[in-house]
């Protein structure tokens, strides 16, 4: 019998206040690999989520933390925070992920990265973007896509402000309607951005609806690392992403 903790450790860094990241990680956790969870701070739960909070998360030193995650001996460590990259724009992101690398020594992934990789993986370059951000976060967001040469067709947002848990709080069936409303002539995939929102329990009925691709913040987290180690396609995986594995 196959020892069902033989495979890679992986570190996973969580915003506090995130609700949802560590349930869909467990979910989509590839067979024979562990998930290791850190919480990190640098914002105030009080204030709106919005541009200048989700970048002093970005900028936030997360080298203790970091230090205390590698002691699991991480093959790889996920940076589960999309907004807090895509306020500063992919050198930032990219940075981010090579310091991760060097102080854990292990493969690093960013959410926004991961985001722009899976997008790249399914061939396409024009997409419908949804998420729970206020309009300033989407505009650094729609830019961040646009410098990995993805244009934004469409654009929806939840329409109103919602708090560090209110992301959270979102029901799959609203994020559905979130993705439908960025779906339109000339889009070839839906994205929904926040790895926060419950996005992965409706992967795949939003791609029946549309008959279109989906990605979304944690799948493209999953996808990139299964991809970075080498990891075969395991049953449960949400949506046509996985096919290109």
């Amino acid at each position: 019998m196959t020892d069902p903790r033989s495979g890679p450790k992986i570190g996973v860094l969580v915003p506090f206040t995130n609700t949802n990241l560590e349930p869909d990680m467990v979910a989509m956790c590839p067979p024979g690999c562990t998930m290791h969870f850190a919480r990190m701070g640098g914002y105030d739960v009080d204030e709106i989520p919005g541009s200048e909070q989700m970048a002093g998360l970005g900028a936030s030193d997360i080298s203790e933390t970091l230090r205390l995650l590698s002691g699991v001996r991480p093959a790889a460590v996920l940076y589960g925070c999309t907004s807090a990259t895509l306020t500063h724009g992919t050198a930032f992101d990219r940075d981010l992920a090579a310091r991760i690398k060097a102080l854990s020594g292990a493969v690093s992934l960013t959410a926004a990265g991961a985001l722009a990789g899976a997008i790249q993986a399914l061939g396409v370059a024009r997409v419908g973007f949804s998420s729970p951000y206020l309009g300033e976060i989407n505009d650094q967001a729609v830019a961040f896509l646009a410098e990995m040469g993805i244009e934004t067709v469409l654009r929806a947002d939840i329409g109103r402000e919602l708090g560090n848990y209110g992301q959270g709080e979102l029901t799959p069936s609203e994020v559905m309607e979130l993705a439908l409303r960025a779906d339109g002539p000339g889009v070839e995939a839906i994205v929904l951005s926040c790895t926060d929102m419950r996005s992965v329990e409706v992967i795949e009925r939003i791609e029946q609806a549309t008959g279109k691709p989906v990605v979304s913040s944690n799948q493209a987290m999953i996808f990139g690392l299964m991809r970075a180690l080498g990891l075969p396609r395991h049953a449960g995986l949400p949506g046509r992403l996985f096919d290109r594995l």
